[in-house]
């Protein structure tokens, strides 16, 4: 009567070619070389599927390991966040610091006006100088103060995604031997002071007297 388990032997194990699966019973399978998935079957359809292995192939051909070169992928892909994440993630960890809500509030709100836009669907490694400058020449000169706390933030937000391995160099909102040679100075810049509104039962008489 044939064993239902412990079906194999030591011997039959070291002498096991390989690309073979042999049966031990009870759902225990010994594989002899590795296996490269490409996908279930509700996502990956056969032309896909082939197209997948002839790559896997080409791959193998060019001397690169497929299931390795996946893996690096799908590492990477774990380590990168953009930078609206990365704004949630740096709140979620001061926030116990912040004592005044409005401060958490001020923060969110001047990065998602003015950096979001710009920089808040890329990923934390892709923000480069240029990037940083495109967020703050536009209000640079007209909103200096704002402008200056938001380069301040974007630096602190930059600079915490470095610290936690998702970014690496050097942070391109830093001020100090960096953006002070492209920017002027807060206190060099006059902040655009605006009239104030005429109210309107007056147009009448003052576009008279403009024409």
């Amino acid at each position: 009567m044939a064993r239902g388990i412990h079906r194999l032997t030591q011997l039959q194990v070291r002498r096991a070619k390989k690309r073979r699966w042999l049966c031990d019973g009870g759902g225990l399978y010994l594989q002899q070389g590795r296996m490269m998935g490409l996908g279930p079957l509700a996502l990956v359809d056969l032309a896909q599927a082939r197209e997948l292995a002839l790559a896997a192939r080409r791959q193998l051909y060019a001397g690169i390991d497929p299931l390795q070169s996946r893996a690096s992928v799908r590492a990477a892909a774990a380590k990168t966040i953009t930078f609206d994440d990365a704004v949630g993630r740096y709140l979620e960890a001061h926030q116990a610091a912040w004592r005044n809500p409005k401060h958490r509030q001020q923060w969110s709100n001047t990065l998602a006006t003015y950096a979001s836009p710009v920089i808040g669907k890329l990923s934390v490694d892709a923000i480069d100088t240029g990037l940083v400058m495109r967020v703050l020449e536009p209000i640079w000169t007209t909103k200096p103060e704002t402008a200056s706390r938001l380069r301040g933030r974007i630096e602190s937000v930059l600079a915490w995604a470095t610290v936690r391995g998702y970014r690496t160099g050097d942070n391109p909102a830093r001020w100090k031997n960096h953006l002070d040679h492209l920017l002027p100075s807060k206190g060099k810049v006059r902040e655009v002071q605006h009239h104030a509104a005429l109210p309107y039962t007056e147009l009448p008489a003052f576009m008279a007297k403009l024409r």
